[in-house]
């Protein structure tokens, strides 16, 4: 019944703060840069910042109906308590008037994890340029309804059209992934200029132990990050914003700085390389982990993988095309955490690894540590994608213990839930 009426208010709520958020953004009046897609919005997020620096207001931990507007606002939830929403409500009216920030550019980053969601932001927001870098199943659960009430044919459909609001609120510019099918079907709705950006033949991508080289017509542009190939479209968006906004171009990009547990580096225990991409996981974001990971130079790979959440009618669907882009990665072990992954993953594995990989599953987190803990040898490089709580298997393994403020999810209720789950 709770989930119930959580839907039923969820945007009516949303528009009591976004009411007073519209109040100060027209007091500020910036020029609002919006990312928004599937997966990678974060990362481009922190590209933009890298180029404009303090020149720029970033909509940082928050991409929702109710993040964005808190965001606006100076809102903060902290503990993530149900007892926070009181004082939230209260202040709202009086954060409208206060002081809004002097710079004159906000980045924003927008999700559309549900229908109306995207609409939502869009009239909100009206922004200047929009970014829309991806398209693909994501919190699909949520728009099983689209297709259930013939709105849409596919959830694929479904969450386009929804990410398509945004474009379709853009006043001046929009920058699409023009690669993505999904996403040009919706370019004849947008009166803003377009510029479709696609990967040519120059574009090279090289992935190295603690670097990532993107070649691009005769610059090469190196982050010390491990990031995938589809950064391409995030980071050519980039490079044309900051320029057509007048801002020069730091190729290094020497000021990023990436939130935690987007493929962030560790040294571990017995001299071993933990991957920590731990913070989300749908078919999207793993297929290009994945075959980050099959690019990865190591002899010892073993992939430590969780389930994917609200995939709705398309769980079993989803998770089955994993199977297929883990052999390239040619993983000594496959160590498989959670009902979901293992009821999708484990058999269909065994047949297509056929003996050249061992593949291990555990119902819990606690049962993949002590797994972990008793088998590694040394060398090893560990993946980890996927599976809540799967950070509290990573605090466990890292050579330096301050590391672990380093990973998500790090709040009070999340360290509560690790320790009831034993880690």
């Amino acid at each position: 019944m709770f989930s119930s009426l959580k839907k039923l208010f969820y945007f009516p709520i949303a528009s009591y703060f976004a009411f007073f958020a519209r109040i100060k953004l027209n007091r500020w009046n910036p020029k609002i840069i919006t990312i928004t897609g599937s997966s990678g919005k974060t990362t481009v997020l922190h590209l933009l910042e890298a180029q404009l620096g303090q020149d720029a207001i970033y909509s940082h931990h928050a991409n929702s109906a109710y993040g964005v507007p808190f965001n606006i606002l100076g809102l903060e939830r902290k503990t993530l308590s149900k007892w926070e929403w009181p004082l939230l409500f209260f202040r709202a009216p009086f954060y409208a008037y206060s002081t809004h920030p002097s710079q004159k550019i906000y980045c924003v980053e927008t999700d559309a994890d549900r229908p109306g969601e995207g609409e939502f932001l869009g009239r909100l927001l009206k922004p200047h340029i929009t970014l829309w870098i991806s398209s693909s199943r994501t919190h699909s659960a949520n728009f099983d309804i689209c297709v259930a009430q013939g709105w849409c044919t596919t959830v694929e459909a479904a969450i386009a059209h929804e990410y398509a609001f945004l474009p379709q609120h853009t006043r001046e510019t929009v920058y699409i992934n023009a690669d993505n099918p999904l996403i040009m079907q919706h370019m004849q709705q947008v009166s803003a200029q377009v510029k479709p950006i696609k990967i040519d033949s120059t574009f090279t991508h090289t992935v190295f132990k603690n670097k990532t080289d993107f070649k691009i017509g005769n610059t090469t542009y190196t982050f010390n990050y491990l990031l995938p190939k589809e950064l391409y479209y995030g980071l050519r968006m980039t490079i044309d914003v900051v320029t057509s906004l007048g801002f020069p171009i730091d190729p290094s990009f020497s000021r990023l700085s990436l939130p935690p547990s987007r493929n962030s580096l560790f040294d571990g225990i017995k001299d071993t390389t933990i991957i920590d991409s731990t913070y989300n996981a749908n078919l999207s974001s793993m297929t290009a982990i994945l075959a980050l990971y099959a690019q990865y130079p190591s002899h010892n790979k073993w992939l430590i993988i969780g389930g994917m959440l609200e995939q709705g009618n398309s769980e079993q669907e989803e998770h089955e095309k994993i199977v297929e882009l883990i052999p390239p990665i040619a993983p000594k072990k496959v160590i498989l955490m959670g009902d979901k992954a293992t009821t999708y993953l484990y058999s269909k594995l065994k047949v297509t690894l056929d003996g050249k990989s061992e593949i291990i599953k555990f119902p819990t987190q606690k049962l993949v540590l002590d797994y972990l803990l008793e088998n590694i040898k040394g060398g090893e490089t560990l993946l980890f994608k996927g599976g809540t709580l799967m950070e509290g298997v990573i605090e466990h393994l890292l050579v330096n213990k301050e590391d672990r403020d380093k990973l998500c999810r790090r709040e009070k209720v999340w360290v509560d839930r690790r320790k009831n789950a034993g880690l």
